[in-house]
C-alpha cells in the first residue's frame, strides 16, 4: 500500500498534463500512487492519462462527470490508498525531491507540510506568500494547494467544499483542518512550480464572483475570522473612527489652504 497519494484533477489542461505527470514519475521517493481525475474534460485528457497508466502501474485513471475542482479532488482522494495526500493541479509541476523530503517529516505530528514555490509561465520568479500563522490565514490564503496532509483529516472535515465552485476552495480547506490543530511545517526546498496563465481560475476570479466566495467563507467560518480579525462591530467602529479622523485631517488641511489662498488674495487685491 503506497504511503503517498498524489491527486491530479484535470479539466481542459491536457496540454500540460504530460509535464505534470513526468514531475511525479521523476520523484526520488518511490512509494506513491498518482490518481488522475478526468473531471468530464472535453479535450484529450483521457488519451494522455491512459498512456501514463500503461507506462507505470502507479498511475491510476478515474473519469467522472464534470463537477468542479473540489468535486474532482474529493473523487480522487476517496479512492486513494495513501495515508498522506498531495493535491497537484494538472498544469503545475513538483520538484523531484518533494515527496522524499516531506516523507521524512511525516512522523513528527504535523498536520500540513509544504515547501517553497516559484512561478512560471506568464510570470516568473519566487512565489512570495506570507509565513503561515492562523492570523495570516484569516487575512488571506497563505498555503498553496500542493501541500501534504493526512487522508483522515480530509475525512474529518468532509473534504473540499463543492460549493466553492468559483475558487478559493484551498483557503476554505486549510481553515477547516488547521483552525483547531495548526501544526504546519515548511520545507526549505523549492518543491512547487506554479504555472501562471492568462485564463487561470484565479485570474478569472474577480469582482462579483470573488465577493461571492469570500462572503460564503466569512459566513461559514465566522468564529475563526472573529477570533483573529475581530468582531464585525469592532471593525465597523474602527472604520468609523478612522473615517472621522481622515475627515478631520482633510478638513483641517482644507481650512489651512483656504486661509493661505484668502491671505494671498487679500495681499494682492489692491495691485
Amino acid at each position: 500500500m503506497p504511503l503517498i497519494s498524489v491527486v491530479v484533477p484535470c479539466y481542459n489542461q491536457a496540454q500540460y498534463l504530460d509535464e505534470c505527470l513526468q514531475s511525479v514519475l521523476d520523484q526520488t521517493y518511490t512509494d506513491w500512487e498518482c490518481i488522475i481525475v478526468n473531471d468530464g474534460s472535453p479535450d484529450n485528457t483521457e488519451e494522455i492519462a491512459k498512456n501514463w497508466v500503461e507506462k507505470d502501474t502507479r498511475f491510476i485513471y478515474l473519469s467522472k462527470e464534470n463537477g468542479g475542482l473540489s468535486s474532482a479532488r474529493n473523487a480522487g482522494i476517496e479512492i486513494a490508498k495513501g495515508e498522506w495526500i498531495l493535491p497537484l493541479d494538472a498544469d503545475d509541476k513538483i520538484g523531484n525531491q518533494y515527496l522524499e523530503l516531506a516523507e521524512k517529516e511525516f512522523g513528527k505530528g504535523y498536520t500540513v507540510i509544504y515547501c517553497e514555490a516559484e512561478l512560471f509561465g506568464n510570470e516568473t520568479g519566487k512565489w512570495h506568500l506570507p509565513e503561515f500563522s492562523l492570523e495570516n490565514l484569516a487575512k488571506k490564503n497563505c498555503i498553496f494547494c500542493s501541500a501534504f496532509y493526512k487522508k483522515e483529516d480530509w475525512k474529518k472535515v468532509g473534504g473540499y467544499d463543492i460549493n466553492m465552485f468559483y475558487g478559493l476552495e484551498d483557503w476554505d480547506f486549510w481553515i477547516n483542518i488547521l483552525s483547531k490543530d495548526s501544526k504546519v511545517f515548511k520545507l526549505d526546498y523549492l518543491g512547487l512550480q506554479y504555472r501562471i496563465k492568462q485564463n487561470s481560475m484565479i485570474m478569472n476570479l474577480v469582482n462579483e464572483r470573488r465577493k461571492q466566495m469570500i462572503n460564503y467563507i466569512e459566513k461559514k467560518h465566522f468564529n475563526f475570522f472573529a477570533e483573529y480579525l475581530g468582531l464585525i462591530h469592532e471593525l465597523y467602529f474602527f472604520k468609523e473612527k478612522e473615517r472621522k479622523k481622515y475627515l478631520l485631517i482633510t478638513n483641517s488641511k482644507r481650512y489651512k489652504i483656504g486661509n493661505k489662498i484668502a491671505n494671498f488674495i487679500e495681499k494682492f487685491k489692491f495691485i
